[in-house]
């Protein structure tokens, strides 16, 4: 049996840079990856920065229009791309880790034998090995629901779909989720016609209602078809396409596609590392159960990412490696309770951005809330680049003037929430937003215009 001082499970985001801190440090660390296409994890390899690249390569494509056969080339040039963009990434992740003298990564799929022994199988023959710390890392997986057809060869996940080389006429998407908009935006750019199956019947369901009836009247107006309060009962595969079987209101619709998107979720991968025999407790959605500083039920075993079934951001995972080294090597003041309002963004064309609470949120927890709205076609960096499509949202406590949360629709909107962010996290009053000076024409200013409704 190898022993170490620390095996981290899985090359992704939060066990790439606990294995290099842990390393300087001096430790003696091993990483596990069940695959060589995931050096780096989700975000750079099936996620964040694939689908980024593909928006981007959308966006344009839509501005050129043309013919189907030139919305294809496009389209095949823009999966070309993001191939090269992965695989650099994925050479450059690698290398970051095995060129370490206290790293070594091994290629294989880890299991626990006991809460400190893996059992490790590779190319070669299996074998144990013994850490004094092991930090479970393997991220999450995308969710397929039992619908009878879903395994057919048309249906794709999120991860899956950025590989197909043939852009679909027509694509139905299940799940009108934030992976589920992202996508329909970015079809329906490269020239798709997209239906978007939803079981409820309220659109974004978590999000400002302002916000989401600006979202929904925007991808209408694009010609994707929305289709609310439908169940999904069946997914009919043939030769020339499929159809996505809907009940709705006592009414059966065969809707054709020739390729469907699963998009309803992701779960906390577990799969196959037998983390019963590691003693550690999961949630009632199968996450590793930690306290503020990210260590499980048993003593020296952490989980970082997604595997918590927690927010399913890189940042946030990032923000767990810093969790684990302040509670490892520093004074182990920064917890889970010390980050902070926690912004997203879902990169539709324009995009959506929140940080903080919706206005329905704020009144139900007792605020004395005002709020502010602002058009796009009010803000003068919107009208030049012409993208006139979104509004603007402040929810601000009247008594102590604090932000409470900001939503934006717009252009640029994932940077401007990071500002909100840090105005919120240091408790400044709305009326530094409002009063501050930005440069211009920008669309940062278009705060002093918001907060000036207050």
């Amino acid at each position: 049996m190898k022993h170490v001082d620390a095996a981290v499970i899985g090359f992704g985001t939060a066990g790439k840079a606990l294995a290099l801190a842990l390393a300087n440090s001096g430790v003696q660390v091993c990483v596990i990856e069940q695959s060589e296409q995931m050096y780096g994890g989700t975000c750079p390899n099936v996620a964040c920065i694939p689908t980024k690249d593909l928006v981007h390569a959308a966006e344009m494509s839509a501005a050129f229009g043309g013919s189907d056969e030139e919305r294809q080339e496009r389209y095949e040039a823009a999966i070309d791309e993001k191939d090269r963009l992965v695989r650099s990434l994925r050479v450059n992740n690698y290398h970051s880790l095995a060129n370490h003298p206290r790293i070594s990564v091994v290629d294989g799929t880890a299991s626990f034998v006991a809460p400190h022994t893996l059992r490790i199988e590779s190319r070669t023959e299996p074998e144990e090995l013994e850490a004094e710390e092991v930090f479970i890392c393997t991220g999450s997986r995308p969710i397929v629901p039992a619908i009878p057809g879903a395994e057919g060869p048309r249906v794709y996940t999120s991860e899956t779909m950025m590989d197909v080389r043939v852009l679909p006429q027509r694509l139905v998407i299940i799940g009108a989720g934030y992976i589920g908009m992202e996508f329909a935006s970015m079809y329906a750019n490269f020239g798709s016609q997209v239906t978007v199956v939803q079981d409820g019947t309220e659109f974004l369901p978590r999000e400002d209602r302002d916000i989401a009836q600006a979202v929904k009247k925007s991808l209408e107006d694009r010609g994707i078809l929305l289709e609310l309060g439908a169940n999904v009962t069946a997914i009919e595969n043939d030769v020339e396409q499929a159809l996505v079987v809907l009940e709705r209101g006592g009414e059966t619709l065969r809707v054709p596609a020739d390729a469907v998107l699963v998009a309803v979720g992701r779960r906390p991968n577990l799969e196959g590392l037998n983390v019963e025999a590691s003693g550690v407790d999961l949630t009632d959605h199968g996450g590793v159960i930690t306290d503020d500083h990210l260590r499980s039920t048993v003593p020296n075993v952490w989980a970082l990412g997604d595997v918590r079934g927690k927010h399913q951001f890189t940042y946030i995972a990032y923000d767990d490696y810093r969790i684990v080294a302040s509670d490892l090597l520093g004074d182990g003041t920064r917890t889970t309770s010390s980050r902070g309002a926690i912004p997203y963004a879902v990169f539709t064309t324009p995009p959506f951005a929140r940080v903080g609470m919706t206005e329905d949120e704020a009144r139900d927890a007792g605020f004395n809330v005002k709020t502010a709205l602002l058009p796009m076609d009010h803000i003068i960096r919107a009208r030049i680049l012409d993208e006139p499509t979104g509004v603007l949202k402040a929810v601000v406590d009247a008594n102590s003037s604090q932000i409470l949360g900001m939503h934006l629709f717009c252009i640029n909107a994932p940077e401007m929430a990071n500002l909100a962010k840090i105005a919120m996290d240091a408790r400044l009053p709305y009326t530094t937003l409002r009063d501050a000076i930005y440069t211009h024409p920008t669309m940062a200013e278009s705060l002093n215009n918001l907060f000036a409704e207050i």
